[in-house]
């Protein structure tokens, strides 16, 4: 980035100090901000008016991963709070009405944790009850409380929220070029999704098909919209597979001509919701939500992008939510036969060679 990006320029601004006013704008009792990395030249730029009602800490263990700062923000939690919001930094474009509604469903309810849904889509941030932190400061290495939620199943309330905010966040240099000015230009919900999807999302297109009458071999459904799920529709779309891209963010301007788009992660809206071939690529951001929407649907084939070890644990979450051990064990974890696939194009070579073999009713390992 150039700089810490909590300090980039935003709205007259800065990330930080957007996330911290959006915290104050919802009048929750305590904000506790822990820094690692640069910790000094951003304690030094804070603006008075942040720092009002602010807790600022330190951890100096930051580089052991996201377990240790969330062990150190939660044990300088007051100990006459009941909750806690886990607030992402670098996700500014949450409006306060948002956790507004997060805090007032958990108030309203028995949840230990509460995490917002856009149009089915999970996001952040997440709410945890104080029941729940000791399993929180267990954790250890460069994981979540996300971690945890598969021992809580009966203990997770969703709120949806018309609120694309909860799904942006600034992880690169092109991600805050795109979404810098929205800011400027109000929170309107068409104007983000145009400004996030203008021209980083758009995929190659295939020219050669375009005059040709293909056979379709079937419903191919990709959720997610990574390098591999690139790779993946163009090849679904060459072998004469009907491709559906599920992603909040993308558009049917983006995508070559004769690729869907559905923009819930509803799969009922799909045009033929039957005899599906599923792969999930979403880098764990809708992964459990995705696979019990295809357990839900006629499906030949549900793929996993995932090393082995994440993708059993997201199996393991879901089995704890009730889901049968038997139906999650016609999950391919990973997607794809073993053939050494590297880079994304032969991982996507490597599940669609899987999917093929299923339809034709071939055995794979």
């Amino acid at each position: 980035m150039g700089k810490p990006k909590q300090l980039l320029p935003l709205a007259g601004t800065t990330v930080l100090e957007r996330t911290l006013q959006n915290l104050h704008d919802a009048q929750v009792d305590e904000i506790v901000l822990v820094l690692g990395s640069s910790a000094e030249i951003i304690k030094q730029q804070l603006s008075p008016s942040s720092t009002r009602n602010l807790k600022i800490l330190v951890n100096p263990d930051y580089s052991q991963g996201m377990a240790s700062s969330l062990r150190a923000g939660l044990s300088a939690i007051a100990s006459d709070m009941d909750a806690t919001l886990i607030i992402l930094a670098d996700q500014p474009f949450i409006q306060p009405e948002t956790l507004k509604r997060i805090i007032d469903r958990y108030r309203h309810s028995d949840a230990q944790i509460v995490i917002p849904a856009y149009k089915g889509f999970r996001g952040n941030p997440v709410l945890l009850d104080r029941s729940v932190f000791e399993e929180v400061t267990a954790l250890k290495g460069d994981i979540g409380c996300r971690a945890i939620f598969g021992d809580h199943a009966d203990g997770i309330v969703k709120v949806e929220v018309d609120d694309i905010g909860v799904l942006l966040d600034i992880d690169n240099r092109e991600d805050y070029e795109q979404l810098r000015d929205f800011a400027n230009r109000g929170q309107d919900e068409a104007t983000l999704i145009e400004t996030a999807t203008r021209d980083a999302r758009e995929m190659p297109k295939l020219e050669s098909l375009s005059d040709q009458d293909v056979r379709r071999e079937g419903e191919l459904v990709i959720v997610g919209w990574e390098p591999v799920s690139k790779a993946l529709a163009r090849l679904g779309q060459f072998l004469g597979f009907t491709v559906t891209i599920v992603d909040p963010l993308i558009k049917n301007s983006d995508l070559s001509e004769g690729i869907s788009v559905l923009n819930a992660l509803d799969f009922s809206r799909l045009q033929n919701p039957a005899n599906l071939s599923v792969v999930i690529a979403s880098l764990g951001r809708f992964d459990e939500e995705a696979i019990e929407q295809a357990l839900q649907s006629k499906t030949e084939y549900i793929g996993l992008v995932a090393n082995r070890k994440r993708g059993q644990e997201v199996l393991r979450r879901l089995q704890n939510k009730g889901e049968y051990a038997e139906k999650l064990a016609t999950i391919h974890v990973p997607a794809g036969l073993d053939i050494g696939a590297r880079t994304a194009e032969e991982i996507a070579l490597s599940i669609m060679a899987e999917i093929v073999s299923q339809r034709a009713g071939k055995t794979t390992s």
